[in-house]
Formats: structure tokens, C-alpha cells, sequence
């Protein structure tokens, strides 16, 4: 090969190195968490990432959504369902630590209206008071909000009349923002949902008695041990991250 031959394809072999681009580090640590969580936990990342310099890399979704990523193999280090059933189907096929469960959080129902300073209402009131509009909810037969939520509506004898007025979306999240955005009425998510828009209004709360309770587990999952994930899984136990909940209006139950 001659000088001039070689001198080219050493450069082209430069160039191709320099252009390439690089792959994407895998996070420190990954948490699949509840998308009704996204407001506080964004702050317990923040406030780790102050102590150790690490940020936590979280994932919001549907408990649902997430579940089922997590049997697929998805490398979450951390998982925190918004209800028991979901983490029971993992614990059963072996996907999480067992022996790391622990109930984190709990939460309440509630009813809120499109708009500031909406007036109460009675929740056996809500078939009129939606006036031909819709009832914004996560899905009902596998997010836990909308398993709650038609729970409660069952409990209080108004379902039937307000079924076909339901619609449902992928996470609370998104139903709270059909509300905020003026889309529909009415909507039914957890009271820190609510807490963290400035464009409704809670008009009612759920008798706690109407629902099953609500509780949030979390647990490492089942991948490879992870030091910096198992740290900061200590840490949403904490009593530095505890007010961080709190002012989001969760209650911690450990």
C-alpha cells in the first residue's frame, strides 16, 4: 500500500472515530415510580443529589405500565407502586427483593373541578353536576387511581350513572391534566395530585372507607445488587426525605 493510500485511510478511520457518536451512559440509579409521585420524589432526587452528588434518574408512568416493563426485563434498580397489587404480581414471579418491601406512602381521594375557588359539592350529586361533560379518570381497570377511583363511585351508588360519562386516561397524571386544561369538568385523583396544579380546585373528598387504602410500596427489584440504588432506597425512608412527602400532602407510614 502506498504512503499516500495508508495516510487516507488512517484518516478516514480519525474521522469515522470523531463523527461516531458516544453511547449513552447507563443512570447510577433508575427508579420506576408512580406518576402521581413526580412532584415529591422529583425533590427527594434533588435533595440526594445535594448530599452525594449523584442525581437518581426516575422513570414516571402508570404503576400498571411500569409493572409490566419490569417483568420485561427493564433495568429499573427501584420500584414504588401507587397500590399493593401491582407489587404482589412482581413479588409472586420473582421480579423484586422481597425481603426489601416496605409500604412508603398513602394518600387520599378526591374530587376536583376545572378551575380556582370551585364550590364544594356532594359526591352524590356528581351525575347533574356534570352537565352533559365528562369525568376524567385514570383507567379504571388497571392504574390504581382508577381502580380507587370506581371503587369509591360504586361504594356511593353514583357508577352506574356516571360510567359512560368516564373518560380514562394512561396515569392520574394525565387525567388531572384533562381537568387543568379545561377538557373535562370534573375529575377524580389523588389529593397530591390536585396539590400540584394551580388550575383546579378539590370540590369533595372520598370517604377513606369507600376505597381500599391506599398505599404505596416500594422494593429493589430482583437485577443486580446495586450499592447507590440500595443508598438512596434508604433514604425515601428517612426522616430528611419524610417533609419533602409531607408537603406534598402524602402521609408516610413508616
Amino acid at each position: 500500500m502506498s504512503r499516500r493510500i495508508l495516510l487516507a485511510a488512517i484518516c478516514a478511520v480519525a474521522v469515522c472515530t470523531i463523527a461516531a457518536p458516544r453511547a449513552r451512559a447507563a443512570p447510577e440509579i433508575l427508579v420506576f415510580a408512580a406518576a402521581s409521585l413526580k412532584t415529591a420524589l422529583d425533590d427527594v432526587a434533588r435533595q440526594w443529589l445535594a448530599k452525594t452528588g449523584t442525581m437518581p434518574t426516575v422513570s414516571y408512568a402508570a404503576t400498571s405500565t411500569l409493572a409490566r416493563q419490569i417483568q420485561r426485563g427493564a433495568p429499573a434498580d427501584i420500584f414504588v407502586s401507587a397500590n399493593r397489587d401491582w407489587m404482589d404480581v412482581l413479588e409472586k414471579d420473582g421480579s423484586i427483593r422481597p425481603e426489601s418491601r416496605r409500604n412508603l406512602l398513602g394518600n387520599r381521594l378526591v374530587l376536583i373541578g376545572y378551575g380556582r375557588s370551585r364550590p364544594a359539592i356532594r359526591i352524590g350529586d356528581l351525575p347533574a353536576r356534570l352537565d352533559g361533560g365528562r369525568l376524567a379518570m385514570a383507567l379504571v381497570d388497571s392504574v390504581p387511581a382508577g381502580i380507587y377511583g370506581k371503587q369509591a363511585l360504586e361504594s356511593l351508588g353514583v357508577w352506574d350513572e356516571v360510567a359512560r360519562r368516564v373518560v380514562q386516561a394512561d396515569n392520574v397524571r394525565a387525567a388531572l391534566a384533562f381537568v387543568a386544561r379545561g377538557e373535562a369538568p370534573l375529575g377524580i385523583v389523588y389529593a397530591t395530585d390536585a396539590a400540584a396544579s394551580d388550575r383546579v380546585s378539590v370540590v369533595a373528598a372520598f370517604p377513606a372507607s369507600s376505597h381500599r387504602p391506599i398505599a404505596y410500596p416500594a422494593a429493589l427489584t430482583a437485577g443486580p445488587a446495586n450499592r447507590k440504588a440500595g443508598a438512596f432506597y434508604a433514604h425515601l425512608f428517612s426522616a430528611a426525605a419524610r417533609p419533602l412527602f409531607e408537603r406534598q400532602g402524602f402521609t408516610v407510614v413508616e
